[in-house]
């Protein structure tokens, strides 16, 4: 039995476990104690002050954030010497903080500029130091833009880039005045061992971390008539945005986003999610190839296990970390960047234009997805495949500038021909929704039954477990595939890169017998991806994922080879999967990078 603590937060009685801090016991009575480097998925800091509170008999004010409670503990949080004392902790952090609000990407949003509103800071009685720090701003990366003069050393990037995704791109310099948040040698974002995977700029109280926004660009696109503007929608965004248009975490807005993208100006709104399914086709069948490579042609330089590769930021990862398994990869590239491949040949010629004029615009949950569209390898249409990324938030503030009333919008349709999908490829927002997707397919295709799960509802690999293992043994498949009989195919499912670390150092050390291995970059996958609305937290992404879910069961079609619209494709331009045109378009290869 867990041991009970009482205390008193502003004269209101409270138990909690032991080992509780004072801010986690405030919440419990209702009592807001304001946090800026304090996070619910970091470690404790405690270095920015400002929850500090007062301990009766104790001279000295506590941060919160780090004091764990003790029985008989009396703690006031809004005497006059705290308000004071947070007043100037940030009228402190203002004096070096270029405070130009109204024209900052973060302005409503930024966590340093709702507590100076709260404790009506006005004229600092401490000189502006920002002229004399000579700030930069790192423009380079075509997803995240990092801005010195907006900093306030919360360290929250630090941890995450440490704690969540065991990267380390992003450190602390030097002490005391001259500490400042720095990349190895202080080189652009663009050029160390970032990700790009924008985790991050979700936990940046302020503008100093923010995605590159091409909202612009868009709009220019838009309203040039010589353009024909596509644009796809990823699985995630259809249960997040709402968020950002003042509506419920885990509300699906699906109906009403592609009814704000008529109303916005794009030529034809299309589905990643179909792209998503395309993904399990080609994916699934190279998974099955690998396999019947190494357990019946005994082929002993197949690399086993074979891991997903649509997510970005994971790409980018092994790219720098472990080079020497990238050959581990699938070789299907993204479904963002299957569909622009297809946009620009498939689909431009199916409607009669030409590829140069025209603009594949993608609206994701990630902003690594910005990188992805900018790599070479995506250039498989004789274009750039995907011309413009925004994220999950940028197209709230497009719904917003544009004046639309989002919630009153009736629900409307994808565009047909690439706009149908299953719940198959809606689960690839949510962490194990992919290798739940590729189960559904590949033991169908396998064994001519549906996979043992009732209502195909695979919850083995479901949740948000760090890293999950589930297997599946194949019983009387079809005769062709003879060979997996009586085997027990093991997959493994995680989600944010510490996490990925973990799993492929077992892959390194010979100590995982994994067939399949499904990574994303993120916590929670797409649905926390670096783009999502803020704030993000443990209980928005379950939400989110539940969202997700609900979103599949309603779907009338729910494994990627029963969507009429994939086996269009094939019939019609690609012939068959892993085929030429396939491996033309949709498979690809990457690059070993340096870590330093």
């Amino acid at each position: 039995m867990v041991e009970k603590v009482n205390l008193k937060i502003d004269h209101l009685s409270v138990s909690v476990d032991a080992g509780a801090t004072i801010l986690e016991a405030a919440r419990k009575v209702n009592v807001r104690i304001p946090t800026l480097c304090h996070h619910e998925d970091l470690c404790v800091a405690g270095n920015c002050r400002v929850c500090v509170v007062e301990q009766v008999g104790v001279d000295r004010l506590q941060p919160s954030c780090a004091i764990p409670v003790s029985e008989g503990m009396e703690i006031l949080t809004n005497s006059m010497k705290v308000r004071n004392a947070r007043k100037q902790i940030i009228e402190l952090l203002i004096s070096e903080h270029r405070a130009e609000c109204t024209t900052c990407y973060k302005n409503g949003k930024c966590e340093l500029q709702t507590l100076s509103n709260e404790y009506i800071v006005g004229e600092s009685g401490f000189l502006p130091l920002v002229p004399l720090k000579g700030y930069t701003i790192d423009e380079f990366s075509p997803s995240i833009i990092k801005d010195d003069s907006k900093c306030i050393r919360c360290q929250r990037c630090v941890r995450t880039c440490d704690q969540i995704q065991s990267i380390g791109a992003l450190t602390v310099a030097h002490k005391g005045g001259e500490m400042k948040i720095s990349t190895f040698f202080d080189k652009p974002i663009y050029e160390v061992v970032c990700t790009n995977c924008g985790q991050c700029v979700n936990r940046c109280p302020t503008g100093a971390l923010t995605e590159k926004t091409y909202i612009n660009e868009v709009w220019n696109a838009i309203d040039n008539s010589d353009k024909y503007v596509v644009v796809q929608t990823a699985p995630a965004v259809r249960i997040a945005l709402g968020e950002a248009l003042d509506m419920d975490p885990g509300e699906i807005v699906t109906g009403k986003m592609v009814a704000a993208l008529r109303r916005l100006g794009f030529n034809a709104v299309l589905d990643t999610d179909w792209s998503a399914d395309l993904t399990i086709i080609e994916e699934g069948n190279e998974l099955l190839q690998r396999l019947k490579r190494v357990l019946k042609d005994k082929e002993s330089d197949v690399k086993i296990p074979m891991t997903t590769s649509c997510s970005p930021g994971w790409i980018k990862f092994i790219e720098h970390t472990f080079p020497d398994f990238l050959e581990h990869l699938s070789t299907a590239k993204s479904p963002q960047q299957m569909f622009g491949a297809l946009a620009k040949t498939f689909y431009a010629n199916k409607i009669g234009v030409d590829p140069s004029d025209m603009v594949s615009v993608s609206v994701m949950p990630c902003t690594a997805k910005k990188f992805e569209a900018n790599r070479p390898e995506m250039r498989a249409s004789g274009y750039q495949d995907v011309d413009f990324v925004v994220t999950t938030r940028e197209l709230a503030m497009m719904v917003k500038q544009a004046g639309i009333d989002f919630k009153s919008l009736p629900d409307d349709d994808y565009d047909s021909i690439m706009g149908e999908s299953t719940g198959a490829g809606v689960i690839f927002g949510a962490t194990g929704g992919v290798m739940e997707a590729a189960l559904r397919t590949v033991y169908e295709v396998v064994t001519g039954r549906e996979v043992p799960f009732d209502g195909l509802n695979i919850l083995p690999v479901r949740g948000m477990e760090e890293v999950r293992e589930a297997s599946l043994k194949i019983e009387n498949p079809l005769p062709e595939w003879d060979f997996l009989d009586g085997v027990e195919v093991k997959t493994c499912v995680a989600h944010g890169l510490s996490n990925a670390k973990k799993v492929m150092e077992k892959v390194k050390n010979g100590e995982a017998d994994y067939h399949f291995i499904e990574i994303m970059a993120c916590p929670g996958g797409c649905l926390g991806g670096g783009g999502q609305p803020l704030p993000t937290s443990p209980e928005i992404r379950k939400k989110r994922a539940e969202a997700i879910y609900r979103e599949d069961a309603g779907k009338k079609i729910r494994k990627s080879h029963e969507n009429p619209e994939i086996i269009q494709i094939y019939e019609e331009f690609l012939v068959e999967p892993l085929g030429h045109k396939s491996h033309e378009l949709l498979h690809t290869t990457y690059t070993p990078r340096n870590r330093y």
